[in-house]
């Protein structure tokens, strides 16, 4: 197999509503302003937002790329030079319960494709389907996008041990979205990784918060990105950290990257 230089992050949430494909898309924005080369990827394969938040139509969707003679360059929507976006579909049932041939299918056309960029970025749905948690497993790093509610840090916690227990995956990278100050984030953050450490012996990695931010609800509306609507608004400052944090982590493991497919469990299933 070639050296891989692609790290693949899945972003995914125990509860719905926390924010994630907001965070997704605007990572990818910031990674593209410091000159990487990004792919987003729609697996929220039954209710599809990212194409809504960019207030485009796409033609083709991953629905497609399960059609024989349909490759991903096919499906693929450039957003801007070198960032990229596979589009999903809203409104299909049968592709929230992918089976495996078709996991098959949609993976080995994504593939050689996918090695072209430094960031893979999956937009996982909520909570603990068997795609979403199928996905998560095969990705390099797993950012889990929580609020300060409750409920969003008990799903979470739940999601994980699901991960954890069928499918041997522990390593988890936790992102504390819409705080309302630093000392809630941290609060959010040490209250979960205490119940991962007491009751599932995991220890999950700090990634930072995000602010909560007006402009990110009107950037909503707008049906553009907060970091081209809002560039010095608090959450974008937040997102542009949590983009050097990312791209410090490829730099420092990019020999340990190499020596790994883009989506590690895939080959091995």
């Amino acid at each position: 197999m070639n050296e891989n230089n692609t790290l693949s992050l899945s972003i995914l949430s125990g509860k719905g509503g926390v924010g994630k494909t907001n965070i997704v898309l605007n990572l990818g924005y910031a990674l593209h302003a410091a000159s990487m080369r990004a792919m987003l990827m729609d697996c929220d394969l039954g209710l599809a937002n990212l194409d809504v938040l960019l207030g485009i139509s796409p033609d083709r969707n991953l629905q497609d790329l399960l059609k024989t003679g349909v490759d991903a360059e096919d499906v693929l929507v450039a957003i801007e030079d070198g960032f990229d976006m596979l589009p999903a579909t809203s409104g299909v049932p049968e592709l929230v319960e992918m089976d495996e041939d078709m996991q098959d299918v949609l993976f080995n056309k994504l593939i050689s494709l996918a090695g072209e960029y430094d960031f893979l970025m999956l937009d996982l749905g909520a909570g603990i389907s068997h795609t979403v948690l199928s996905f998560a497993a095969l990705t390099q790093l797993r950012i889990v996008v929580v609020t300060p509610e409750p409920t969003s840090l008990t799903d979470s916690y739940a999601m994980m041990k699901v991960l954890a227990t069928q499918h041997d995956v522990k390593d988890f990278l936790i992102l504390v979205n819409q705080a309302t100050s630093p000392a809630e984030a941290t609060q959010t953050f040490d209250r979960l990784a205490a119940a991962c450490r007491n009751f599932l012996d995991i220890e999950v990695r700090n990634l930072g918060y995000i602010r909560h931010d007006t402009s990110l609800v009107e950037s909503v509306r707008r049906q553009t990105p907060l970091l081209k609507y809002a560039p010095d608004a608090p959450a974008s400052k937040d997102i542009n950290r949590l983009a050097k944090a990312i791209m410090r982590y490829r730099e420092n493991n990019l020999e340990r990257i190499a020596s790994r497919p883009i989506l590690k469990d895939f080959f091995a299933m």
